[in-house]
């Protein structure tokens, strides 16, 4: 779990980047959606950056025909929950609409083109966890992602605080995207 967390910790340090993309699309929620059920997901290159993790919990299409996967929720010994996944554009053109995955929180500035829309929700708990931020309002998130080539993966992550511990699942909101629920492990 320690080189998990390491692991994405350093791909958050690497994938800083304070520049903004100008040329936003608004891309809503107007793209088809389907969940999948849990599998086994297609290893990809970008999988040792999360940890290794190459399982599919949870697959969904959103705006702009982005597809959304998540490989692992897991909750450690610190309190917090990381969810880590990736974000593939199977399409022919590059996909501008990475601002609408930020949400609408003050601290948005902060964080620019990044995953700190997503919300994690305990239905049973009747709570919402919202991406964890640093003293200067950084989310604990993937951050610089100003566009989505054709063709390409993109991985991230989210850390939020833990749901308590009898909590065995949650529901994963990222704006432009259905509603996707999946296990926490740990």
């Amino acid at each position: 779990m320690a080189a998990a967390m390491a692991a994405a910790l350093a791909f958050t340090v690497a994938g800083c980047d304070d520049s903004s993309n100008d040329n936003k699309a608004n891309v809503g929620n107007s793209g088809s959606s389907k969940a999948t059920s849990p599998g086994k997901g297609q290893q990809s290159g970008s999988a040792s950056q999360q940890g290794g993790s190459t399982a599919k919990l949870a697959e969904a299409t959103g705006g702009g025909g982005m597809v959304l996967t998540i490989n692992s929720v897991a909750r450690d010994s610190g309190g917090f929950v990381t969810v880590s996944g990736q974000l593939r554009n199977p399409g022919s053109k590059s996909f501008n609409g990475t601002s609408d995955w930020a949400g609408t929180e003050r601290d948005v500035l902060a964080s620019g083109d990044s995953v700190a829309g997503a919300t994690l929700v305990d239905k049973v708990g009747k709570k919402r966890y919202y991406v964890l931020r640093d003293t200067g309002g950084k989310c604990l998130c993937t951050m610089g992602i100003s566009s989505v080539d054709a063709g390409q993966t993109v991985p991230f992550f989210a850390q939020f605080p833990a749901p308590p511990n009898g909590t065995k699942q949650v529901d994963f909101q990222l704006p432009t995207f259905p509603t996707l629920s999946v296990p926490v492990s740990g």
